[in-house]
């Protein structure tokens, strides 16, 4: 992998001299304080300004701000004009536009495409403050004010939807951001090398239509410039018919270059990887190596030419050895540079070592920020995952290398949090990132990790090269809680258990000291067919972990549970498959108080499976095997009843799939049966939760549900089996059908001098 020029060598900006602000400026009056005449930058955000590194727009203001330039932050726009955008005046060098932290329609949409009623990163938790594809409105309102300042755009909006893309809301495929957003050049992923390159060279007066070979970059071309040797995606990864005469090395602008190979005599599996190596030659090399994929139309028309151009663009993802991309969108290329060097640990160090306030910017005074609340405490330690499940968008962002801050960073960044951060008890909410024990977890030889093309380090085991030492996380563990006026250290991110089962003494140190009554982890589901499709280990390392769990918690006299979370209506999930779930669950006392459902974000994946029926993990045919795939309401609505087979509400939705299925031998009332045959009746839920905030309420309805369930009155997990919300959902269910019962029952019993209720077993 290429050196990279280090962060903090370029030569600082002459507005050097104004110094760090207390907070990046939101208005003119404290540009006016600062003695700032203009900005040179202005970071456009959905998100609300809160000054802390877990914020985008805060690091990358810091970072510009180190680099001597004035940044200042327009906050959650009025997006229905161009005025707020003109609130700071025009940028001496560029707008830098981002949604926010998170996707704009995530962010505002259910997987059921239903409208949020909140959004965590507004005051007050209010929804409606950003537009849906917000760093595409933002950029289009930041040219229609400015229409010559380049807009640079970036955040994870931007970063995964910078390709052809299918878009969930729309159920369609969408063009490049790039084409819609007006916006002169995107970055994408870990965005900081870009940024500070582009400002820079902007700042030397270059103009932003030359800037072309900053690595993590993305802007529209008209062809391929000269020198490049372009390939043909579908040579390389072909999604016909497998031809093992033609040369994969076919330049689509040279048709004379084909070349005939001599069959080696080995039997090619069509569903396996081809691992791509970059031949010998003068006339190719991979800095000077595009691939061509196939273009939007093309993909916007045909879903299995989409799978093979998300399965290329997966396998060329290690800044190692990934190669430029380019599509076609009708008479224009996108042109896509390599993934961004990772960051040193000197440079992890120097990014998180700003000098943040930590804090929300003062003029939303009092108002809560929900996602401050939730991080306000936290500490982020590392960079990036290599577990590469399908479903997730951080190794699309972040990468799959880890990159890692020292020890001596993380310490006194909790020092400066229990120093300056109002409301500090002692309690450091977490201490991981993306993933809790990936810290400095890396290949054991960097020149196996600059050639590897695998998407995953752990699926579909550990590789034989992943180093899985936990001793330094241990030794941070260690140092952090020595500290003086930290009273406890939870750990709340993403545990990955199957690393954390190789090394006893990292399970041993977390259970002991690190969890505060319950541990949140991820199996995601109990059947091989999804899990497969996830790429996560199967239900036999949770059950390692869980053991493990158990024996030190015991160890150390905790009384500690394990909350497993699991997904319905992934890509690759059978009615069969959520009923075994199901029935795992049930044999193992838990009730899932909330469900999550596959959400398909751009670019992921199993977004890809969702929308193609095929399998982008191995190669995309048109011949190739199909993914069973959950689209309908009706399914959906049944794979996230099987999650919450407890509740009454979905219990008549899972006796009509049982029968169907040929397993009404699970409908019933005995304790290994998953359902009743019966709905309960109203007032013994009635009375039960209005009486549920008493102990013997709470006895009542445990007793209720195990007499309806079979369940034990507590689950395993320790939670109370409903909450409230949950319980006036069913006692109105049930209300309602015991109304239509006793109708029946009147109606039956109609000139009888006594009628009979219906039989209810207690």
């Amino acid at each position: 992998m290429q050196a990279a020029k280090p962060l903090f060598d370029y030569p600082k900006y002459w507005a050097e001299c104004f110094g760090p602000a207390p907070f990046l400026p939101m208005s003119r009056e404290e540009m006016d304080q600062l003695g700032w005449d203009s900005c040179d930058i202005i970071i456009v955000t959905g998100d609300a300004y809160v000054d802390h590194p877990s914020f985008g727009m805060a690091i990358i203001g810091r970072l510009l701000e180190a680099q001597g330039f004035r940044v200042g932050i327009i906050a959650q726009p009025d997006w229905r004009s161009k005025d707020d955008f003109m609130k700071l005046g025009e940028p001496n060098l560029f707008f830098g536009v981002a949604a926010g932290n998170m996707d704009s329609m995530i962010n505002r949409y259910t997987a059921d495409k239903k409208v949020r009623s909140d959004d965590a990163y507004t005051p007050g938790g209010l929804a409606g403050k950003r537009p849906d594809r917000a760093s595409l409105v933002y950029s289009q309102r930041c040219k229609e004010a400015y229409s010559h300042v380049p807009v640079v755009l970036g955040g994870i909006e931007a970063s995964l939807r910078r390709i052809a893309h299918y878009d969930y809301w729309q159920d369609k495929v969408r063009r490049s951001i790039l084409m819609d957003a007006t916006a002169d050049i995107l970055l994408y992923g870990n965005a900081e090398r870009a940024v500070v390159e582009i400002a820079q060279r902007l700042s030397r007066g270059e103009q932003v239509e030359a800037i072309s070979d900053v690595r993590g970059t993305a802007f529209i071309r008209r062809d391929t410039p000269e020198g490049w040797y372009e390939v043909d995606s579908t040579r390389i990864d072909r999604p016909g018919r497998v031809d093992k005469i033609i040369n994969p090395y076919v330049n689509t602008q040279d048709t004379e270059a084909c070349a005939i190979e001599q069959a080696k005599g080995e039997v090619e599996d069509p569903n396996e990887a081809k691992v791509v190596q970059i031949l010998d030659s003068p006339r190719m090399t991979r800095d000077k190596t595009v691939i061509r994929l196939p273009s939007f139309e093309k993909v916007r028309n045909d879903p299995v030419l989409y799978a093979h151009a998300n399965r290329v663009l997966h396998l060329e993802t290690n800044p190692g050895n990934a190669r430029a991309l380019v599509q076609k969108h009708g008479e224009v290329d996108v042109w896509f540079n390599p993934p961004p060097i990772p960051m040193t640990t000197e440079e992890m160090d120097y990014v998180f070592g700003m000098p943040y306030a930590r804090v929300p910017h003062p003029a939303y005074g009092k108002e809560k920020i929900p996602a401050y609340e939730m991080i306000r405490f936290s500490v982020n330690i590392m960079r990036g995952c290599f577990g590469g499940c399908t479903f997730c968008s951080i190794t699309e962002h972040e990468g799959r290398i880890i990159q890692n801050r020292s020890h001596e960073s993380i310490i006194r960044e909790i020092e400066e949090m229990r120093d300056k951060v109002p409301g500090f008890t002692g309690v450091v909410s977490d201490l991981g990132g993306p993933t809790a024990n990936m810290y400095r977890i890396a290949c054991k030889d960097p020149e196996i990790e600059k050639h590897c093309r695998k998407p995953s380090c752990v699926f579909p085991g550990i590789c034989e090269n992943l180093n899985t030492d936990h001793s330094s996380l241990i030794e941070l563990y260690r140092k952090a809680r020595a500290l003086p006026g930290v009273k406890k250290i939870l750990i709340a991110s993403g545990l990955r258990y199957d690393l954390a089962v190789e090394s006893p003494e990292y399970v041993k140190e977390l259970v002991t000291h690190h969890v505060g009554g319950y541990l949140k982890i991820a199996p995601e589901h109990t059947e091989r067919g999804p899990l497969d499709k996830m790429m996560k280990p199967g239900i036999g390392s949770y059950d390692r972990f869980k053991q493990m769990f158990e024996k030190y918690s015991k160890e150390a006299g905790k009384e500690q549970y394990l909350i497993p979370y699991f997904i319905a209506a992934h890509p690759g999930t059978t009615d069969e498959d959520m009923m075994n779930l199901a029935l795992w669950l049930k044999r193992n006392g838990f009730r899932a108080d909330q469900v999550q459902a596959f959400y398909p974000s751009p670019m992921a994946t199993a977004t890809a499976m969702y929308h193609s029926g095929k399998n982008p993990l191995r190669k995309v045919t048109y011949k190739s095997d199909g993914v069973e795939i959950v689209k309908s309401e009706q399914q959906r609505r049944l794979h996230k009843a099987f999650l919450r087979y407890h509740d009454p509400k979905g219990w008549p939705l899972l006796r009509e799939a049982l029968e169907r299925m040929g397993r009404s031998d699970l409908i019933g009332n005995g304790k290994h049966q998953l359902i009743p045959t019966y709905q309960p009746r109203s007032d013994e839920y009635q009375s039960a939760r209005r009486k549920n905030s008493t102990p013997a309420g709470s006895k009542k309805v445990g007793k209720i549900l195990t007499q309806h369930t079979g369940l034990p009155p507590r689950a395993s997990d320790g939670s109370k089996p409903w909450d409230k919300r949950e319980q006036a959902k069913a006692a109105a269910e049930a209300r309602n059908q015991q109304a239509a019962r006793e109708r029946a029952g009147a109606a039956k019993g109609k000139g009888k001098k006594h009628g009979k209720k219906p039989a209810v077993p207690r």
